[in-house]
């Protein structure tokens, strides 16, 4: 069998474009289309505040090329002093069209709402449509969802857990609240969220609220969006503050031999953020459990799905980062 030839990835080394710049791939949202893998990343070249949603392809999720900028600073929501983050785009099926949910906020995020827009083509651009408080809740860290053509969206609301909401038709606003999860301590939601479906059973992850220092992130299960939800709980070794990052997205490969996950997180630098090095490692799921492994070299075979190079138990990485 002929198999595509891949790229390595190395957890915890910035990726390059093809003009050899550091992909700004920062709180990442992914989508695969035919043959290649399309991302939306924060250009964090200016720091915190918006300058731009820039876009990538990728035929092997280590290789990267710049597609362009899929979303410019503006007026309102998308003035230079204000946040923007979290890009996580559809494909609505219907009309071929790609919807964008950011997470818009003020640079002391007060604001706490979600943003839409739309496109034509995956790298854009992007035609911004505003934002709201979700039913009126506060929404922060988004994740999004879809199956058989519905379209979800998931949001951290500190004051009352993290929620999963139905997307209207176009997926252009909000029409429902589907369920809430709390964590442990029933004080608040997980944020950065991002869901999965794994033969039946759904796997939601989520990152506690410690702003940029790492910490160790939790999943929880249920056999279907309404819940019930298990209790939450470790996918990466305890104390390696899920080898130090952050999830942000959960990149699957359909493969001809088998089906892989791959964990995309961020190891944030608050003084060097345009420098954040992502944290991408094969994630396992099944039987209702999660696990991640480190790997210091690996690689994914987008046309099987096969996965090589994992290299040994997983070591906790922990940045001095503050």
């Amino acid at each position: 069998m002929n198999h595509t030839a891949t790229g390595a990835i190395e957890p915890g080394r910035l990726f390059h474009d093809q003009h050899g710049r550091t992909a700004q791939l920062h709180g990442i949202g992914i989508l695969r289309l035919g043959d290649r893998f399309w991302a939306w990343g924060e250009d964090k070249r200016r720091g915190g505040t918006f300058s731009a949603i820039a876009c990538y392809s990728s035929p092997d999720l280590a290789t990267w090329r710049y597609e362009g900028d899929s979303l410019t600073a503006g007026p309102g929501d998308l003035a230079p002093d204000r946040v923007v983050e979290r890009p996580k785009v559809l494909h609505h099926a219907a009309t071929g069209r790609y919807v964008m949910l950011v997470h818009i906020d003020s640079a002391d995020y007060t604001d706490a709402r979600v943003g839409f827009a739309v496109g034509d083509r995956p790298a854009g651009p992007y035609e911004y449509r505003g934002s709201v408080r979700p039913l009126g809740r506060l929404s922060r860290d988004i994740g999004v969802h879809t199956e058989e053509g519905v379209g979800y969206l998931l949001s951290e609301d500190r004051d009352h857990g993290l929620h999963i909401y139905r997307l209207t038709d176009d997926y252009l606003a909000v029409d429902s609240l589907v369920s809430t999860t709390l964590a442990d301590h029933g004080r608040h939601g997980y944020e950065s969220p991002a869901l999965v479906r794994v033969d039946g059973t759904y796997y939601l992850f989520g990152s506690d609220l410690t702003g940029w220092t790492t910490n160790d992130n939790r999943y929880t299960t249920a056999p279907a969006l309404t819940g019930p939800w298990e209790p939450w709980r470790l996918f990466a070794p305890e104390g390696s503050a899920t080898h130090d990052s952050q999830i942000s997205a959960i990149a699957t490969v359909h493969g001809t031999e088998r089906t892989s996950h791959v964990y995309l997180g961020d190891r944030w630098l608050p003084d060097r953020l345009a420098d954040s090095p992502p944290v991408w490692l094969p994630l396992h799921i099944g039987g209702g459990r999660a696990h991640l492994e480190w790997s210091d070299r690996w690689s994914i075979d987008t046309t099987t799905g096969n996965i090589s190079g994992q290299d040994g138990p997983a070591r906790p990485r922990r940045s001095t980062a503050t």
